[in-house]
């Protein structure tokens, strides 16, 4: 039987983030074996992760990240607010989005994913018995280039480049890339502030508009207002409409003169060139999560045995 030394749990514990007393019985399981405790650490780990999988998990952090013409958004969401500001935690959503830059956006191809000796979704689970809440990495997105820039921008930043909101917007241009990054930016922070549904309305989804138009043209029928007129109405309602969901038809938050499509055709003096918004991805955190409402008096009273 190996003998179990302070130092030896100590290091333990530094490489797997697991309690001391654990990390001792690991040690004495595997008798002084450091690779084995590991191994067993992160198998009570994924026995722990599994029982916290049932739970909601609609918090967390949006993960923003870019390089040149690429830049990526991941979720990974976690049960309450609380863990957002957890350091290892933050660590693992810049690892994922890391891992999202040079992988792409593919969930399942993400967590397959290796990063260093282990696979993302074992990250994932060690995180999980560590610091006690279910996580998952909901969803993924990427934008590229050719020539130009992908520009990101994060609203609520918990730290540098992961909050509640995260934007990224593709600029394709043979410009200058220094002032194509500061339009990008300033058309992520847009999106953030103003939420477009599509780039143009071509991009919209048919059935999106067509419960648009449907709206519109059932409130001037119980008015009384003929078919003929009703069509017209509908029309330019529709245009208004566009001016509210399409980005390029948007009023530019930065200047509400101008609509997003003049802003970045003002741009191109100062790049050097032609611009074209190629695409823009907006996350807000937990956004179509059902979130399950809990009483917290009853569930301390419960935890203390009471009624």
């Amino acid at each position: 039987m190996a003998t179990i030394t302070a130092a030896m749990v100590k290091d333990l514990r530094e490489s797997t983030g697991a309690g001391m007393m654990d990390c001792k019985a690991a040690l004495t399981e595997n008798n002084g074996d450091m690779q084995a405790a590991q191994d067993w650490l992160r198998k009570k780990g994924l026995s722990k992760a599994a029982k916290k999988a049932g739970r909601v998990a609609a918090e967390g952090l949006i993960g923003a990240l870019t390089s040149g013409a690429k830049g990526v958004l991941v979720e990974v969401n976690s049960e309450t607010d609380f863990v957002a500001r957890n350091e290892q935690f933050q660590g693992l959503v810049k690892m994922i989005a890391q891992v999202a830059l040079h992988n792409g956006a593919d969930v399942e191809t993400i967590k397959a994913a290796k990063v260093g000796d282990v696979t993302v979704e074992t990250a994932i689970s060690d995180a999980i018995a560590t610091i006690g809440e279910n996580m998952t990495l909901r969803r993924a997105a990427s934008l590229e280039v050719s020539k130009g820039v992908v520009s990101s921008y994060v609203h609520n930043a918990v730290v540098e480049g992961a909050g509640k909101i995260g934007v990224i917007v593709a600029l394709e241009s043979a410009g200058k890339t220094d002032e194509l990054a500061v339009l990008g930016r300033q058309l992520a922070m847009h999106v953030a502030a103003a939420k477009p549904l599509a780039l143009d309305p071509a991009g919209l989804d048919p059935v999106t508009v067509k419960r648009e138009k449907d709206v519109l043209a059932d409130k001037y029928r119980q008015q009384g207002k003929p078919e003929n007129v009703i069509e017209k109405i509908v029309d330019s309602g529709l245009k208004t409409y566009y001016k509210e969901v399409c980005l390029l038809d948007q009023a530019f938050i930065h200047d509400s003169g101008k609509s997003v499509a003049q802003a970045v055709k003002e741009a191109e003096g100062k790049v050097g060139g032609p611009i074209k918004i190629a695409g823009f991805v907006n996350y807000a955190l937990g956004e179509g999560i059902e979130k399950q409402e809990s009483d917290f008096a009853a569930e301390v009273a419960a935890a203390s045995g009471k009624k």
